[in-house]
This record gives C-alpha cells, structure tokens and sequence, in this order.
C-alpha cells in the first residue's frame, strides 16, 4: 500500500457516473442523462469499517451511489464478510468503466489501517455497539469525519467522549439514523413546535418487541474466517458460540450480539435513538434531557445466552414539566399530547391528528420548516460544507442518554433525578457508577 494514493485511486476510469440513490432502488445515472461526478480529488473518500447486515444493505450502498464519494476501503474482522465487502464495492466501480473491470478497494481486518490511510476522508462505522465509542474517538484523532450508526455507545461517558472528541478535533459527524428522512415524523414535529396542539403537556414513544431470548448455548470451535479476539474487542472474554456473534455466511438474518447487553443494550437503545429521536427534535430539546427518570422492566431470564430487556416502561420529565413515556409495545410510533389537540406518527404507516385541522391548515412564510434529507446526503453535504449534520454528535448523545437513563432507572428499581447539565444524577452514587461502562485493557479510549 505505500504507493497507493488517493490521486492515483481516484483517477481510476470511472466515467459513466454513479448511480442515482432513491429511498433503496438505483438507477444507473448515465441512464438519466447525469454528468455531475465529481472531478476524482473534489471526491470523499470513504473508509467503510463493519460489513455486516446493515452495512451491506443500507449504509454502503447510497455511498457508493453519490457522485461525491468514492468507496476506497472496507474492513471486517470476519474474512467472508470483508470479501463479499470487496467485491460489491469493486463490482459496482467495475459497472460504471469502459472496460467493465475495477480494482484497488483496500481489505482489512484492521480498523486502524483504515483509520491510518491519509488519503481517507471519512468513515463509516457499522461494527457491533461495543467497538462504536473507541472507533469514533479514534477516527477524530485520526482527523477523519465520522458517520456512526445507532446507538453511539453503549454508556453515557462514552457518548460524551465521542462528542468531545468531535469538537476537540473539528470533526463532522453524524449519527446514522434515517428516522429523519420521513415526511410523516417530520410532518408531527413542525407541526407541535409551530403550536398547532398547544402547550405540549404528554408525550409517548413506542418500539417494537424484542427478539425471543436465546437459552444457553455450547462453545464452539471459533471458525477460521473470523478475528473472534478483534470480535470481542473491548468486551469481556467469553467462549465463541454462533448465536453470540452473527451467522455465518449471511448478510441478512439478525445477528446474536444485538440480544446481549456486552455488546447492545437491546431494542431500548436498539429502537429507542430512533424513537427518542423524533421526541428531542418535536420538544425542541436536542441539546439537554429531562431532569427526572423511573421504570421498571422484565429482562430475558437469567442464565441464557440473551440478556436484553424483553419489556419495559420508562416515564420521564423535563424542567418544563412536559412528561414522556417510553414503552415496548410493538409498534414504532410518536404521540404528542397538548392543550389544543394530539398528534401521532406511526413508522411507515401515516400521521394523524384530532382536530384534523391540526394536519389539514398549510403552513405559512413565518412557520418553522424542519429539513428533509437522507442521513447519508445529509453527512456526504457536511463534510463538503463543513457544517454540522443534522443529528451531529451531541444531538445523538443526548438522545442515546435518554435510552441509558431508562435502562438505568429499571436496574436500580427507583425514581432518579438527573441533571442534564452536568450530565450526573443527583445525590445517587449507585445510579452515577452506572455511568461508566469498563473497558478490557488494552482497548480502553
């Protein structure tokens, strides 16, 4: 790799464009009379870290689509993943040469060769929640711009760690959620903070159910394709078994580590910087929390391999005495409640209002209008712009905060009074240890 620079990569024969990215179907951008490929050193290059399920399917392609960006790098510790990686990446270039062929995408298995690459813009991170904190904080010392999916972290001094890094080290960022790219919950947020239900008074956020729990499961001999000890990382040492980490061989079944707090908090934090999302932009609170926190919850029973909440309420309150509950009930959905009328968006499924007129009366030239961009155009526009994304590092914590502070409320059993400002629960040492989550040396940030 010593000779590889980006001005030698990026002048490959890339000429036909990339294509055009809607929702998830793609054209080819030749075929729509486009021209607007960027010269080769105007382009983002990106380094994509984590290609499983969600990076195959979701977060590569738009990047891969932009005449912006340009796809140099692809790393996972699993060796058939970082291949089939490879492969679409170099395949899709291929597609858009006179020749028909493309190489020249660094594999790894390392983050920090990625990381290291001074030719690398930015990347995307798409690993399991457990190496999320260590890779942003790295990536912005590293002085690369960070799209990171959700949930940030997987405590709250790690998203305040990320966040400061982000801002120590000038860094874009954006917390990868498409939950704002919606026109319904985008709909429900102009609407409530423009006043149309009144003084918000109640709010409700659902998510959908958790996975089955998972009983105890065999060790077994780690396969030869994959870094289990990469794997683990910074998460305790515990025996290989498939359901721990992903099935082989396969981009689209759920992994297991997403049931397994070592690794993700579960359909709380999972579900919840989506939903929570939508009530911090609709509450106009982007920026701090509520100030008090209680829940209670059933966890997967003791003993299996799961280990996530498999129900759970969490109630909440703001200083200005608006109240929220945040509850499993199967379906995706944002309610808001106010003097003058309610409001409710549904994932997919439409808003609805009583009075109608709440939906139905246009908005005027002096109302609010919230943005209406994709996650990845959102952070492809930023980093050329060097402005803040929509949802930049300190928006993502303080929403991934709220996930924490309910997780952490039903695992003490208690009411908890939190200070947003100095981001410590008041007189409640149990609750403030909680804060922190360890880290196996050497991996700590």
């Amino acid at each position: 790799m010593g000779k590889f620079t980006r001005r030698n990569f990026l002048g490959a024969t890339v000429r036909t464009g990339a294509a055009a990215w809607a929702g998830l179907r793609f054209l080819p951008r030749a075929a729509l009379g486009a021209t607007d490929r960027a010269a080769p050193n105007d382009r983002i290059a990106i380094g994509m870290i984590g290609m499983g399920r969600q990076a195959y399917h979701a977060n590569l392609l738009p990047f891969l689509a932009s005449p912006d960006t340009q796809v140099v790098a692809v790393c996972d510790v699993d060796a058939w993943r970082l291949e089939q990686g490879r492969k679409r990446i170099e395949e899709y270039y291929a597609a858009q040469t006179s020749s028909g062929s493309f190489k020249g995408c660094m594999a790894t298995r390392f983050f920090r060769s990625v990381l290291g690459r001074t030719d690398i813009d930015a990347v995307m991170i798409s690993t399991p929640d457990h190496w999320h904190a260590i890779m942003a904080v790295e990536a912005a010392r590293a002085g690369k711009d960070v799209a990171l999916e959700k949930p940030m972290s997987l405590s709250i001094a790690q998203g305040r760690a990320i966040s400061n890094a982000m801002v120590k080290h000038n860094r874009v960022f954006r917390t990868d959620t498409e939950v704002r790219f919606s026109g319904d919950f985008r709909r429900l947020c102009e609407c409530v903070r423009n006043g149309r239900i009144g003084r918000v008074r109640r709010i409700r956020a659902e998510v959908p159910n958790e996975a089955d729990p998972v009983p105890a499961q065999p060790t077994m001999p780690v396969p030869a394709d994959l870094d289990y000890r990469l794997w683990l990382g910074p998460a305790p040492e515990a025996p290989y078994t498939e359901k721990r980490v992903h099935t082989r061989d396969n981009l689209s079944a759920r992994p297991g580590w997403m049931i397994i707090q070592d690794y993700c908090d579960g359909i709380i934090g999972n579900w919840g910087t989506h939903l929570l999302d939508i009530v911090q932009w609709g509450h106009n609170s982007e920026l701090t929390g509520p100030v008090e926190v209680e829940g209670c919850g059933e966890f997967h029973p003791a003993g299996g391999l799961s280990d996530v909440l498999r129900d759970f309420t969490v109630l909440y309150r703001y200083a200005d005495g608006v109240e929220l509950e945040y509850q499993m009930t199967g379906r995706p959905a944002v309610r808001f409640e106010g003097d003058d009328g309610w409001i409710e968006a549904v994932w997919n499924k439409g808003v609805e209002a009583h009075p109608k007129a709440i939906l139905e009366e246009p908005f005027g030239p002096n109302d609010l209008r919230l943005p209406l961009v994709s996650e990845k155009i959102d952070f492809i526009q930023s980093v050329k712009r060097r402005t803040p994304t929509l949802i930049p590092a300190e928006v993502g914590h303080r929403t991934n905060t709220m996930c924490h502070l309910g997780l952490i409320a039903i695992k003490l059993g208690r009411k908890l009074k939190w200070d947003p400002v100095r981001e410590r629960f008041d007189d409640n040492d149990a609750a403030n240890s909680l804060l922190e989550r360890p880290l196996r040396a050497p991996w700590s940030i």
